[in-house]
């Protein structure tokens, strides 16, 4: 046969075969992994400016403040706005913050505090940014049955991006410098934006209302966790959050004082995660139908849970590394099947509000793990601490599958009206 038929004859998974989404796959792709970049580049240039652990974490915690901060206002505003320009608007100013920290290392005029404005200024565009982009992928896809795969083709994206940005960036870092990484993950974005302009989106439709601000803020809350199957993936996301992904500030100790390795340890470790929850996204984007992913989202915080608990009783490498790809196909299945199932039932003019309390459960919960994952290791021990969020993780797993039956009966009509179940 001709390789072109060949070619002709590849069928794109579903999601794919919608133009908009293929535009927004294609810039997100090539912008993710700049990115990740950019987030290996800052770490190991913020530890060469100040040979400061302290300042790293401070670092970090300036870049999720303002996420923490304007997440719940910022889904008032996505749900009155066009998402569309929004998200044009915060990958233009994501371009010009990573472009300026290019500049200001390329002439080594670069400094701490320099980084921690900057830091400010991409958690403020990434409040406004990560909701929207989530609000915004039922508008890409052209029929709803394929909504489910959008999510998940997502979910592989990025963490694709995971596994190679960090590479190039430990490539370049050892040949020509951090200030590349920056230069590069700030040109990236230019994929993106021409993606977006490409789009052809159908005006939304959009209720006018007079109600305040605060007013709508409330009624995403209580909206959100007054109907039980959305309060209740809120919960259990906001719990694994929490307990289990806290291990990932204490991994260097496992690198170190457990397995007895170093620096490449530590990378082989974070590797094995990338890769289970790269496998874990790959498996969605499989799924055909969104019916049946309570199941899924019941069992994949047990799946993490138990991968913790081995990871913590673990005193060999090859058992540390099997253990972390369970860590990381656990956590990557509840938060992609968590976002698919919300995604697929929330009312749209409610959508972005909706997203950022889903966002806040993951971002907002997490630094609040670390510190008291970092805290609690220095007097029950590392592998102690880990053993405690694996333990937890399974038992809100029990909980929620409990539940299970309950908030199936509240999901089947409304799958039952979107043609989804007969």
């Amino acid at each position: 046969m001709n390789p072109l038929a060949k070619v002709k004859n590849i069928k794109l998974p579903r999601a794919l075969r919608s133009r908009n989404y293929r535009l927004f796959f294609a810039g997100q792709g090539i912008s993710l992994i700049g990115s990740w970049m950019t987030q290996v580049a800052t770490v190991w240039l913020v530890y060469n400016l100040s040979d400061s652990p302290w300042m790293l974490g401070l670092v970090g915690f300036t870049s999720q403040i303002p996420t923490l901060i304007l997440l719940p206002f910022a889904g008032v505003l996505i749900d009155r706005w066009n998402r569309h320009r929004v998200i044009i608007a915060t990958q233009i100013l994501a371009m010009i913050q990573s472009l300026i920290l290019a500049f200001l290392a390329l002439t080594g005029i670069i400094n701490i505090w320099q980084i921690i404005i900057l830091s400010l200024c991409q958690g403020g565009i990434n409040a406004f940014d990560a909701p929207a982009r989530q609000a915004f992928v039922p508008e890409l896809v052209e029929k709803k049955e394929d909504l489910a795969q959008a999510i998940a083709i997502n979910a592989s994206m990025f963490n694709g991006a995971r596994l190679i940005g960090p590479a190039l960036a430990g490539l370049l870092i050892a040949t020509v410098g951090p200030s590349y990484c920056f230069l590069i993950d700030g040109l990236s974005y230019i994929a993106v934006i021409v993606g977006l302009l490409a789009m052809k989106i159908k005006p939304r439709q959009i209720v006018e209302t007079n109600t305040k601000p605060l007013q709508r803020l409330k009624e995403g809350f209580i909206y959100a966790f007054g109907f039980p199957p959305i309060r209740a993936i809120l919960v259990l996301l906001a719990l694994v959050s929490f307990a289990g992904m806290s291990h990932t500030v204490l991994v260097p100790i496992f690198a170190t004082k457990i397995l007895h390795g170093g620096p490449q340890t530590l990378g082989f470790l974070m590797a094995a995660s990338g890769i289970g929850a790269f496998a874990g996204a790959i498996y969605l984007t499989t799924r055909k139908t969104v019916v049946g992913i309570g199941k899924l989202i019941a069992i994949s915080p047990a799946i993490m849970g138990f991968g913790l608990i081995g990871f913590a009783l673990s005193k060999t490498l090859w058992l540390s590394l099997i253990m972390m790809l369970f860590v990381g196909i656990g956590f990557i299945l509840q938060f992609a099947a968590g976002n698919t199932f919300l995604q697929t039932i929330v009312d749209d003019e409610k959508r972005g509000r909706v997203m950022s309390i889903y966002t806040m459960a993951f971002f907002g919960i997490t630094p609040f793990g670390n510190l008291v994952a970092g805290g609690l290791a220095n007097y029950i021990g590392a592998p102690n601490t880990v053993l405690i969020g694996g333990i937890i993780c399974v038992l809100a797993a029990t909980v929620f599958t409990k539940q299970l039956p309950a908030l199936k009966h509240l999901v089947t009509p409304i799958y039952q009206k979107m043609g989804l179940i007969s």
